[in-house]
């Protein structure tokens, strides 16, 4: 009787991943988890190694069709459904890289991007923008809908999503219903401890800008800009 001599754990593909990170491993490795398992007669590696063989380049696995998989000895429907959904999973990440990200430069960059988001609304919305270190828009979230009061403001929450989002700065933006944007004492009040925090987290407050109706104010520049 022959034993099935089994691949020492630390050339494990899975275990290499663990100990190693992703970036450490071959195009077999990270092939040999897709397909998990192996034929009676070949490893794990072994296989996707037949997988790989079998296409005259790398790049052609982006293009490989399940049809063309199951032409591979030891390939069934399961393996082939695998590898095909995770090149279009990688895929689909990739082109999100590949739109068009949004700078926000300066409080007239703000005002264009929220505008017509606020200028309507009834209520006060305050908004927090999450930038990257390029003054790019990672994302915006509504804070809170009412009155701005420095006590319904919850740095934690602001902060914590910035700290997530692994966001460099942040500039806040809430609308006046009335239409006029010169902020009030609250709006001032709220800004500074807000800026306080900021101070302690390590991450940038650039402007926090008021909206109104054609028109807008920049807490930073204290400076109110028509439109």
């Amino acid at each position: 009787m022959y034993l099935v001599k089994e691949m020492p754990k630390e050339e494990r593909p899975r275990e290499r991943l663990i100990e190693y990170g992703v970036s450490a491993l071959s195009n077999e490795e990270l092939l040999a988890i897709l397909l998990r398992t192996g034929r009676k007669d070949l490893s794990v590696l072994e296989l996707s190694k037949h997988v790989l063989y079998h296409l005259e380049k790398l790049e052609d696995l982006k293009r490989v069709s399940v049809h063309e998989l199951l032409q591979v000895n030891g390939i069934k429907i399961a393996k082939a459904t695998t590898i095909v959904a995770a090149i279009e999973l990688g895929k689909r990440l990739a082109s999100l890289h590949k739109e068009k990200k949004i700078k926000v430069k300066s409080p007239q960059d703000v005002y264009y991007l929220m505008h017509t988001d606020l200028s309507h609304l009834e209520q006060e919305h305050f908004i927090c923008l999450y930038l990257n270190t390029k003054s790019e828009l990672i994302k915006k979230e509504t804070i809170f809908i009412g009155t701005i009061n420095q006590t319904l403001i919850h740095p934690r929450e602001i902060y914590k999503s910035a700290i997530k989002l692994s966001a460099a700065a942040i500039i806040f933006v809430h609308n006046h219903p009335t239409g006029d944007s010169t902020p009030s004492k609250a709006d001032f009040q709220a800004t500074k401890a807000l800026m306080e925090t900021s101070t302690i987290m390590g991450i940038d407050l650039i402007d926090h800008i008021v909206i109104g109706q054609h028109e807008f104010y920049s807490l930073k520049e204290q400076k109110k800009t028509k439109i």
